[in-house]
């Protein structure tokens, strides 16, 4: 075994923590002035399913008027669009690019050509650079084909799991545990991670069951989610706990860390931290965690 370390910290200095992904009907301006004030790592002002048709344009100006108004501090600002095909995406497409928010979410998408496809109309739109594309990730079609939407084009950064269509196209029942969708969340996962693109957990339903909220969060975070989706505020206390690495976790990381530059440093081959061996794995996991804890901190303060 070597002991030199495949990633240096300098790897993980862009992270940005998504904990907690808070979807926003932005035709409700109560929700979006009470948004500023939220401890939430990113919102998804958002044009479609929360919205009613009568009130899709005045929502697409509320987002708009949202992103480019610099008043939501800490929070990663995205708006999701109304989906391909429907008789409102083009023109959210190009409000949303010029408004040139962190990133667009699109729903349903399927393939790498409608990734390819939304990359066109954000450029011709002239969404800036740092306007990235987030894909919903929400039919079997598209978990069979998940690594390839996630290597169609660099200016896509992240899939957001929608758990409740997924259930839906699959027929299968609402369950405790989430069985019937665990084979198509890991072949998402597979498909993100293979591509080196963030990936985010589907929404809790019921706002008033912190327990199993926070089960399906421990869940998430367990299988390799970035974080959760969130429809309630009341929800991203929970979301930033448990997608944030305990002290504890923190404390063995800087163990492990210290164990291996001071096996680097007399030479020796192999590093051990409390009986156990350290190989390079284990230091750019401990690296990560480090680096996550570090995001937090900043952003939290």
């Amino acid at each position: 075994m070597s002991v030199q370390s495949q990633a240096s910290p300098a790897a993980y200095g862009s992270f940005r923590p998504r904990r907690s992904v808070l979807y926003l009907p932005s035709s409700n301006e109560r929700a979006l002035e009470k948004a500023k004030t939220l401890p939430v790592d990113a919102l998804i002002l958002d044009l479609e399913d929360a919205v009613a048709p009568d009130a899709k344009e005045a929502a697409r100006e509320n987002a708009c008027a949202a992103v480019q108004s610099g008043e939501y501090g800490r929070s990663e600002l995205t708006i999701r669009v109304n989906g391909i095909g429907s008789q409102w995406h083009d023109a959210d497409m190009v409000a949303a690019s010029a408004a040139g928010p962190d990133a667009i979410v699109v729903p349903k998408v399927n393939s790498a050509d409608e990734v390819r496809q939304l990359v066109a109309a954000m450029e011709a739109a002239g969404a800036p650079e740092k306007t990235k594309l987030w894909a919903m990730i929400e039919t079997p079609v598209a978990v069979l084909h998940a690594e390839e939407i996630a290597r169609a084009s660099e200016r896509l950064t992240a899939f957001v799991m929608g758990t409740n269509d997924l259930n839906k196209e699959l027929g299968a029942e609402l369950v405790p545990g989430r069985q019937p969708l665990l084979t198509g969340l890991s072949l998402a996962l597979l498909g993100a991670r293979a591509a080196g693109i963030a990936v985010l957990d589907g929404v809790w339903m019921d706002v008033k069951d912190v327990d199993g909220l926070r089960g399906e969060c421990v869940q998430g975070r367990q299988m390799g989610f970035d974080g959760k989706t969130l429809i309630h505020p009341g929800q991203v206390e929970t979301a930033n706990e448990v997608f944030a690495p305990s002290p504890e976790q923190v404390q063995e990381a800087r163990g492990i860390i210290a164990a291996f530059e001071e096996a680097v440093a007399q030479g020796k081959g192999v590093a051990t931290y409390q009986g156990k061996l350290v190989e390079n794995l284990h230091v750019d996991t401990a690296r990560k965690v480090l680096a996550t804890a570090e995001a937090i901190d900043a952003l939290d303060g």
